[in-house]
C-alpha cells in the first residue's frame, strides 16, 4: 500500500511516500528556521504564506525522488490537528484537492498520533506500550492501547516541554530553536551546578515547566554577568531538571501501569541528554525503550502516512467525496 502525506502543522512543510507504513520512499521537509529564527518563535502568519509558496514543489519533489505518480498512490493523509490554523489548511487545501482530482481516498491524522508512528517506521513495534510526547507545543504521557486506541494519562499544565527550552534560550540570547542549542551547549556544562527545582506533581500525571523556567529567569536576573562558561552551567543544569523529570515520571508510570514498553516522540524525543538517561534508568526495570531518529522526530510528512496506514490496513477503503468534509481542527484532541 502506497500513502502520500501531506504535514504543515507548524513551520515546516512537507511531503513523504510511504509503502506499507514502514518503508520511506522518500521524504522531504523544507524547514522555516531561518526566517522565524530573527523573531525567536514562529510567526503564524509568515508560516502559512511559506506552506503556500512551497507546498506544490515540496509533493512533486517527494513524488520524483520516489518516481511514482499521484496515480499509483492508494490513499493520501494529512495533519488535520492540532496546530496553526493557517498552517494546516494550506496542507488540507492541498491534499483534499488532490483526492477529488485522482479520485484517491484521504485520510486526517491527528499530529500526535503521527510523531508516536514515527517509531513504527524503524522499529518493529506494536501495541499496547507507554508513549512521551514532547515537542515545542506538547507533553504529554499516552497509553496506547491499540492501533488508534488511546488513552490520554497527563499533559502539561503550562509550558510544554520545548516551549520552555525555547524560553530559555531566548532568555540567554542562545537563539532559535532553543532544543538543539541547549542539548548542545549543555554538554559543555556542570549539569550540578545550580540545583533547579524539579515539578512532579505527585499524585498527577500532569507537567508543569512554568515554575522551572521562572527559577531560570530569577537565577539570571541576580547575576551582574553572564560569560560563556556560567551561560554552559544555567543550561545544563535547566536540561538536567527537565530530563530528571520526564523520565523519571515515564517510568514511574509504566511500572505502575505495567507497561513494558516507552516510547518517546515529538522533537524534544531527539535531545540526547533524554534519550541515555532514559538508556541509563530502564536498566534494572526491565523496561523497552524506543524513539525514532532525529530526523524523524522533528514534523515530517512519513509519521503522518505512516499512521493513516494503520488506520485502514485491514479495511476495504475507496475514495468518497465525504472523505473531504473535514475541516481543521487547530485544538484537535486525541
Amino acid at each position: 500500500m502506497l500513502i502520500l502525506g501531506i504535514e504543515t502543522s507548524c513551520d515546516e512543510t512537507s511531503a513523504s511516500v510511504v509503502q506499507n507504513g514502514q518503508v520511506i520512499l522518500s521524504n522531504t521537509i523544507s524547514s522555516q528556521i531561518d526566517i522565524h529564527c530573527k523573531y525567536g518563535g514562529v510567526v503564524p502568519e509568515l508560516a502559512s504564506r511559506h506552506h503556500l509558496e512551497n507546498i506544490n514543489f515540496v509533493i512533486a519533489e517527494v513524488l520524483k525522488k520516489a518516481r511514482l505518480q499521484m496515480t499509483d498512490m492508494d490513499a493520501l493523509a494529512v495533519t488535520r490537528g492540532p496546530g496553526l490554523i493557517g498552517s494546516l489548511l494550506v496542507g488540507i487545501m492541498a491534499a483534499k484537492t488532490l483526492a477529488a482530482l485522482y479520485r484517491i481516498p484521504l485520510i486526517p491524522i491527528h499530529h500526535i498520533e503521527g510523531h508516536i508512528y514515527a517509531n513504527f517506521l524503524e522499529h518493529n513495534l506494536k501495541p499496547p506500550f507507554l508513549a512521551l510526547v514532547v515537542s515545542g507545543g506538547h507533553t504529554e504521557l499516552i497509553v496506547q492501547q491499540g492501533y488508534a486506541r488511546y488513552k490520554i494519562l497527563g499533559r502539561t499544565r503550562d509550558d510544554a516541554v520545548g516551549e520552555a527550552f525555547d524560553k530559555v534560550a531566548k532568555l540567554l540570547n542562545l537563539g532559535y530553536p532553543g532544543g538543539p542549542v541547549i542539548d548542545k551547549l549543555a554538554r559543555e556544562g556542570d549539569p550540578n551546578y545550580i540545583k533547579f527545582p524539579r515539578p512532579y506533581l505527585p499524585g498527577s500525571y500532569d507537567f508543569s515547566f512554568s515554575g522551572l523556567k521562572t527559577a531560570v529567569v530569577n537565577f539570571v536576573s541576580k547575576q551582574s554577568t553572564i560569560n560563556y562558561q556560567l551561560s554552559t552551567n544555567i543550561v545544563a543544569s535547566f536540561q538536567q531538571a527537565v530530563i530528571e523529570v520526564l523520565v523519571n515520571k515515564t517510568i514511574a508510570t509504566a511500572v505502575k501501569l505495567k507497561q513494558k514498553k516507552i516510547v518517546l516522540a515529538g522533537g524534544v524525543a531527539a535531545n540526547s541528554a533524554l534519550r541515555t538517561l532514559f538508556l541509563a534508568q530502564i536498566k534494572t526495570g526491565g523496561l523497552k525503550i524506543y524513539y525514532p531518529s532525529p530526523l524523524l522526530c522533528t514534523d515530517n510528512a512519513a509519521m503522518i502516512a505512516g499512521a493513516a496506514y494503520y488506520r485502514i490496513r485491514n479495511k476495504k477503503i475507496k475514495y468518497n467525496p465525504k472523505m473531504l468534509m473535514f475541516k481543521a481542527e487547530p485544538n484537535l484532541r486525541l
